[in-house]
């Protein structure tokens, strides 16, 4: 396993003056947060004004599983002991709000219900940095790994179908197929994500059946969303290869080619497949060639399918520094570990 990050300074070397810089960055983001990211009932705003006054409160909750990766953190960072108590609060309000029926407000009519994959993915990534960071703490009623295994548990009993050799995005509340728009749409790259978290966790663990997992994801999922035609990962695709309803559907986004990039990377570390290794040669170079900004810098957010530069926005509300940053630093540590002498 890598080091973590907070266990070294920005360009790699111990001791560096840089990591005050950081550090005094990321207090200012904390600072910011404790003043004016909650809600009188505790519960996070989406958007704040730059100066901190709120625009909108969303029904979904992962911007306190966010806050709560960010605040476990800097409790290993700092020392801040507040900081290590908000990232407990915060990862409590996120299963509270998530997993209690009823709680969050429905999306849906009652009519046809189902339940997503994405919040027992970010469940489990939000639960690796806690215990990374805070040590296996009781969160909710549970330790950060039996909420690990919870949703691994239930990801591999109702959203993996070996029939079809595909991970769903939602099902029926029994794991059952919708076959409808919203039941057959299947997103590769965050499927490539979620095969990723379980690598991790099964190296963590020696757990060969994790690996087994995510490596199942992989090949399933990369099959299903590889643009042979144009190279890049289609954003969305069909299970039955039916029309998708989503008019983006063959846009090119970054963040699923970050995922691609450190699953590949993983999969490979771990299986010494050379297919891995291959595929991550492929999407690794399909990807510096076209997302980065070659003048100021960054990566664009959104290409058309041909690769061409749908937008120049490089930040916005949901194109922010996370999916680039983590995959850099992520794959940066791995590759240098391998690189060291045993």
């Amino acid at each position: 396993m890598p080091p973590h990050p907070q266990s070294l300074s920005p360009d790699g070397g111990e001791g560096s003056p840089k990591r005050a810089d950081f550090l005094a960055a990321a207090r200012s983001c904390i600072e910011f947060l404790r003043q004016h990211g909650y809600a009188p009932d505790g519960k996070m705003y989406f958007t704040v004004t730059r100066e901190g006054q709120p625009l909108r409160m969303r029904r979904y909750v992962y911007s306190e599983s966010f806050a709560a990766i960010a605040n476990a953190a800097y409790a290993k960072a700092t020392g801040d002991a507040r900081a290590a108590e908000d990232a407990v609060k915060n990862f409590a309000t996120y299963l509270h709000h998530s997993f209690t029926p009823g709680v969050m407000p429905p999306k849906f009519e009652a009519t046809r219900p189902m339940k997503g994959i994405g919040p027992h993915m970010i469940g489990i990534v939000t639960a690796q940095e806690l215990r990374a960071n805070l040590g296996d703490v009781i969160v909710h009623g549970r330790t950060c790994t039996e909420w690990i295994d919870r949703s691994f548990a239930e990801i591999a009993r109702d959203f993996l179908k070996p029939e079809h050799r595909a991970l769903l995005e939602v099902v029926a509340p029994d794991g059952s197929v919708f076959d409808h728009h919203e039941g057959r749409t299947l997103n590769p790259g965050h499927a490539l994500e979620c095969a990723w978290f379980a690598l991790h966790e099964g190296e963590l663990r020696g757990d060969r059946k994790l690996i087994q997992l995510g490596c199942t994801i992989l090949d399933w999922m990369w099959v299903r969303g590889w643009d042979a035609g144009h190279g890049g990962l289609l954003y969305f695709t069909d299970l039955l290869g039916k029309p998708v309803q989503e008019y983006w559907h063959d846009m090119k986004f970054w963040w699923p080619h970050n995922e691609a990039i450190i699953a590949t990377l993983l999969a490979w570390q771990l299986t010494g497949e050379p297919r891995y290794a291959a595929m991550h040669a492929q999407v690794h170079d399909w990807s510096f060639k076209h997302f980065p900004d070659p003048e100021h810098g960054e990566w664009f957010g959104y290409l058309h399918r041909d690769g061409r530069i749908s937008s120049h926005a490089k930040g916005t509300i949901y194109k922010g520094p996370f999916h680039l940053p983590r995959c850099l630093w992520y794959c940066w540590q791995r590759l240098k570990q391998a690189q060291s002498p045993a």
